[in-house]
């Protein structure tokens, strides 16, 4: 009789500690390529995650280091048929990822081992002869496994000392349309898929998924675009409504400028949700721009922190506006070129000029940074690629004038006044400028 209820109370125990794992808030933790690229940065992410003891945390994770990069030349070895080049490449991945795996598991016997290596073994049993026509199909196939591998190494690293952790496959949670590599979210059934996965995994505290990464109603693996990891937590917060999003980056937050082309950076402590949207449109890099729309309709504040010091404050982005004006942010695009376009029968830029010259920058895949037209001239800034602007120019040469302008800069100041326009122009040539009220936005050019 002792026994009977020493077991009833223990089953009502753990009824009750399901309970409360399943009500509990799920925080949402995002770590890109740089915080997993070794070993010693996998620890440092363990450290991270253990000083959150009573959360419980959904962790995406990128691929590791520059792995992506050299998914895509893997895919593209494999489209050009260079069979030489792509099993080494594959090879070379093997490799990085278990010299990884060896620093983390000192047991050769682990699991993890042969996990890894079936992944890049079968990777390297593809063949030219078998691939899908569609290019963009297989880079989502073959590119996805970056982020794979990644999240069954962490997991599995997290697991050594908490048995509370599982892996948890984005690329059966997060239901997309087949526009491959560039994917869009269908919002309804993913969020029935990610709530219905919360629930069966209540008794775990860590959840382990990966960035960037979705699926067809076929079953197909799909991607978000890249840099795609930042929404991913996005769409798990969103569907989980998660108490917050933290992005764990190896700056101590999000700074008004980036430290590559801009002395004396300052950090954000606090913006609007707004305002984080216009800079991640500008070209801000710390944040997806898909990611704050989610999260933002569900009211969830996002932290911006750095892995290398966990406990400073790093930024919080939420709905106030209160402190977006008090600090100026500089946005640099660089390796930008401008061209100008001139109707030949000396005809005013109307709406089919205009027509046609957008016509041609969709088929082409060109993303206008700015423009910019008068009476008789309409000009656009780009990010550099010759063989897009080859493109434009025969296809348009006919119609036009076109001349161009390469080697410039784009900078672009919010809540701006004349002291950092002119920090920011100083020995510079002015092509292009437009103002509003809160932004201003510059192409220009080192003096010769």
């Amino acid at each position: 009789m002792l026994f009977l209820k020493f077991r009833l109370s223990k089953i009502r125990f753990k009824l009750s500690f399901a309970l409360v794992l399943k009500n509990k808030v799920m925080k949402v933790f995002k770590f890109g390529g740089a915080s997993v690229k070794d070993a010693p940065s996998v620890h440092n992410i363990k450290n991270v995650i253990q000083g959150f003891q009573s959360d419980r945390l959904l962790v995406v994770v990128s691929a590791m280091g520059k792995t992506t990069n050299a998914m895509e030349e893997i895919t593209a070895a494999l489209f050009e048929k260079d069979l030489d080049r792509f099993r080494t490449l594959v090879q070379e991945r093997k490799a990085f990822h278990l010299a990884i795996v060896s620093d983390l598991f000192p047991d050769k016997l682990h699991p993890i081992y042969t996990e890894v290596k079936d992944i890049f073994n079968d990777l390297g049993n593809r063949t030219g002869n078998n691939l899908a026509e569609n290019f963009d199909f297989e880079y989502d196939q073959i590119v996805s496994l970056g982020e794979v591998v990644s999240t069954k190494i962490i997991q599995a690293f997290l697991a050594l000392e908490r048995n509370d952790t599982v892996w948890i496959d984005a690329r059966r949670l997060v239901r997309t349309n087949n526009n491959y590599r560039y994917a869009d979210v269908n919002w309804q059934k993913t969020e029935a898929l990610i709530t219905q996965m919360s629930a069966d995994h209540a008794q775990r505290n860590i959840l382990v998924t990966q960035g960037f990464l979705g699926h067809t109603d076929e079953g197909f693996t799909t991607t978000l675009g890249r840099e795609g990891s930042d929404f991913t937590a996005g769409i798990f917060a969103y569907c989980l409504n998660a108490q917050s999003v933290t992005i764990w980056k190896d700056v101590p937050g999000m700074l008004n400028a980036d430290p590559k082309w801009f002395d004396n950076t300052i950090k954000l402590d606090k913006i609007s949700f707004k305002e984080a949207i216009e800079l991640a449109y500008y070209g801000a890099s710390v944040i997806h721009p898909k990611t704050i729309k989610p999260i933002q309709n569900k009211g969830i504040p996002l932290y911006v922190k750095s892995f290398l010091n966990p406990d400073a404050d790093g930024t919080v982005i939420q709905e106030s506006t209160d402190s977006d004006s008090l600090i100026p942010s500089f946005i640099f695009k660089m390796n930008q070129v401008l061209i100008s376009f001139k109707p030949k029968d000396f005809s005013f830029i109307v709406e089919d000029n205009m027509r046609r010259i957008f016509q041609v920058l969709a088929e082409v895949g060109a993303r206008i940074n700015v423009m910019q037209n008068s009476a008789l001239s309409f000009s656009i800034c780009l990010d550099m690629d010759l063989r897009k602007l080859e493109l434009i120019m025969d296809k348009l040469s006919e119609e036009f004038e076109v001349k161009y302008n390469d080697g410039l800069e784009l900078v672009t100041i919010r809540h701006y006044d004349q002291a950092t326009i002119h920090r920011v122009t100083e020995k510079k040539d002015t092509l292009l400028e437009q103002k509003t009220r809160q932004t201003v936005r510059i192409v220009m050019k080192d003096i010769a």
